[in-house]
């Protein structure tokens, strides 16, 4: 997947600790999960997320309530829940955003073959064979150009372009701040796109010389220069 390509561009060691360890949740997580099935997929929220009106996470009620969670849950304080409602009005609102989403099929699973190695995909909103639309929430949207390549986002347009069979250009984010609930719509540069290709290229070598090949990860190591 992306995120693996991901870790495995910034540490093969890392991503070796990712699969024998469970990911933790953070709260900005468990918020855009939420606004993402919100959105997407609102029949399934009532099913996936479960709220205490607690102040803080620190509470009896909440560390109990974490103990009852069914497995797919996930769990979250009224306040998270209510200002994560506040984001999914702000973007169902938006007229750019609502003809973005009509017509289009929600959270379709892909995989296949990716520069030799089988990767898997789930477009958030899909156009078949037209368009791929990714849905991502942020803190600073004015930052969205910087954190896009802080969290490897080239390599998911290209993993996504090369699996759904669409050009680079007419992949789109549709970025919403969760604080001042502005909505961005940003579209992806052919060098955005070939950066995605580098990194995914560079990943799949990290792959089959360590986890395929069995080359010892105490070798590994970075070159630079400053």
């Amino acid at each position: 997947s992306s995120s693996s390509d991901k870790l495995l561009n910034a540490s093969p060691k890392e991503y070796a600790k990712s699969l024998r360890g469970h990911q933790l949740e953070t709260s900005a997580l468990a918020v855009g999960k939420l606004i993402h099935t919100a959105v997407l997929e609102p029949d399934k929220v009532d099913t996936l997320f479960v709220t205490v009106d607690v102040t803080t996470k620190s509470t009896k009620t909440y560390k109990e309530a974490k103990q009852h969670l069914k497995k797919g849950q996930t769990l979250l304080t009224m306040s998270e829940y209510d200002s994560s409602m506040y984001v999914v009005d702000a973007l169902l609102r938006n007229e750019v955003v609502k003809n973005m989403l009509r017509g289009a099929e929600f959270e379709m699973p892909a995989i296949g073959d990716v520069e030799g190695l089988p990767h898997r995909a789930k477009a958030d909103i899909l156009h078949r064979g037209v368009a791929v639309y990714d849905l991502k929430t942020t803190s600073e949207i004015g930052g969205f150009n910087y954190s896009a390549r802080k969290y490897g986002y080239p390599a998911q347009v290209y993993i996504y372009s090369t699996l759904f069979g669409i050009d680079y250009k007419n992949f789109k984010f549709i970025v919403v701040d969760k604080g001042s609930k502005d909505i961005g719509v940003f579209s992806v540069s052919e060098a955005f796109y070939l950066e995605g290709k580098r990194l995914v290229e560079n990943a799949v070598r990290v792959y089959t010389d360590y986890f395929i090949n069995g080359e010892d990860l105490d070798t590994y190591i970075i070159y630079g220069e400053l």
